[in-house]
Parts: C-alpha cells; structure tokens; sequence
C-alpha cells in the first residue's frame, strides 16, 4: 500500500504519488508508460491510479461495506471531472487529467458497473458474462487512455483500444484462477466449464486435467484473438503513444507464453514475464511498428 501525504497533496505531488502506484501495481503498465512523454506520461498514471483505487476497493473489502466504499470512490471520481476534487492525491491528479485531455467519464461509470460485478458476486454464465465483464473493467481504460495518447480513425480506432483492454483483462483472469479461487471468486463461465467437463470440484482439487487444459487453451485463443485484433489500432494513435501501447500489449500476451510453458497450471504457480524479458522486447515491438501498415 502505498502511503498518501497526510496534507492535501500539490499536483506535483499527487503525480508523484500517482506514479508510485502505477510502479507498485503493475510493473507492465508503468514500463509501457514510461515511453509517453512527461505530460502524457503523468495523465497515464493518474486514470491507472484512479482505476486502482476502485479495484482495490472491489478486491480487498466485503459486503455492505464494499458497496458504499465504491459509491464514495465513483462519487470521488464525478467530483474530479467536475473540478473540485477531494484532498486526495488521486482525486487531485485525475482531475487536472481530466482538464487536460478528453477523457470521458462515461468509461468510469462503466468501469463502476464492472466493479459492482465484482462485490456483488456475480456469477458468470457464459462468454456474453464474461465479455461484458472484461470489456467494463478493462476494455473500456482504451477509451481513456486513447485521448491522453492522441488518435485518428475516429470509433474504429476506439473499438481496437476496447479489444486490446479485454485482451488484458482475460489475460489476468487466466492467470489469477488460483487466486481468485482463494478469494471465493470464479470468473470461467459455468456453460464453458460444462463444456469441457470441467466442476468447481475440479477447479478446487488445484489440478490440471487434460479437460482443464483443453478449456485454458481456448480461452487463451480468444485472448490472443483480441490482442490480434486490438494491435491493429496502434498506428492510428499519435507519436510515441504508439511504443507505449505496443511494448505494454505485447509484455501482458507474454504472460500467456508463460502460462502455457507451465502446462497451464494457475492454481499454484503465477505466469509473469521478468523485467529483462520485458526489455528484450522492447526493440521487436518498435521494429513491428516502423514496418506495420496502417490499418
């Protein structure tokens, strides 16, 4: 966790701050952000840090409690793009990112819809469930990162941002089962599992049955699908936003790659590509970009 000043932080600050939980959060995230330049750079970390703050709210309380936590969050976050932000670093940063740049706040009203997803347990029946869900709690940051990173090719160019979140976002679900598991949450759809024969008493045994692998292997397929899909709006967003996009998108489908190297096993061990691997990537992804045609 990382600290807030205790008095109402300066802008400088909040950034700071800002920056700090996007470096202790996601180590991928910060990488990829750390190729826009200085004032796109800080916006990127305060709609992260802000996103953060929901989902932690989502991820570490329960009940009642976690409901009213995440109305006073989604109440926060309205006071921020209406320019008068609370004493919170958080708050301070996003609202002059938002005053910056064009960020919509209807991504964060869907962004709220995706949490509540989560603190009201809900149960995920097919992909039409688990689409929905990845698109509001992931996708949908595409459409506030795409104004700070500057785009053509208007919706298109939205749609591909929209693809390459949810990409992301099944990523960490494949990745987290035995986590998630442990925190009494599944988000496989039921007519998936049934699909290939897979239970509940089979996710809690912590094995990988050849049926587990089979039904890990075609959700990693779609995953792939969308970062196939959303990569081809990466030329059509502006300058070095391009780099930052591309080396972040291609470190995260590298968490796939380790996934299926550990013959699928999420439940007792957590995919990850290391820091060196990810900057070995790095020259590819800017070679990629030099020879990709626009879309």
């Amino acid at each position: 966790m990382i600290s807030a000043p205790a008095a109402p932080a300066t802008l400088q600050e909040a950034v700071a701050y800002c920056r700090d939980v996007t470096r202790a959060h996601s180590k991928t995230f910060y990488l990829g952000s750390r190729f826009f330049p200085a004032r796109q750079r800080q916006a990127v970390w305060a709609v992260y840090a802000a996103c953060r703050d929901g989902d932690d709210i989502a991820d570490e309380t329960g009940g009642d409690r976690a409901q009213a936590a995440l109305a006073d969050w989604w109440t926060r976050t309205q006071r921020a793009f209406q320019g008068t932000p609370g004493a919170h670093p958080v708050d301070h940063a996003l609202a002059w990112a938002t005053r910056t740049y064009d960020i919509p706040l209807s991504a964060f009203h869907e962004l709220h819809d995706g949490l509540l997803m989560d603190v009201r347990g809900h149960t995920f029946e097919d992909m039409d469930d688990l689409t929905l869900y990845c698109r509001r709690v992931a996708g949908v940051v595409g459409f506030m990162i795409a104004p700070i990173s500057g785009y053509h090719g208007g919706e298109r160019t939205l749609d591909y941002a929209l693809k390459l979140g949810q990409a992301m976002q099944l990523t960490n679900i494949l990745r987290d089962v035995g986590e998630d598991l442990a925190r009494g949450r599944v988000y496989l759809p039921r007519t998936v599992m049934a699909r290939h024969g897979v239970t509940r008493t089979t996710l809690d045994a912590g094995t990988v049955t050849p049926e587990y692998r089979a039904m890990m292997l075609e959700l990693s397929a779609l995953a792939r699908e969308w970062y196939a899909q959303g990569r081809r709006g990466i030329p059509l967003l502006h300058g070095s936003a391009r780099l930052a996009v591309a080396t972040a998108a291609r470190a995260y489908e590298g968490i796939l790659d380790d996934l299926a190297r550990n013959d699928f096993d999420n439940f007792g061990h957590r995919a990850h590509v290391s820091g060196p691997r990810k900057l070995m990537m790095v020259p590819r992804v800017w070679w990629e970009l030099r020879t990709a045609p626009l879309p």
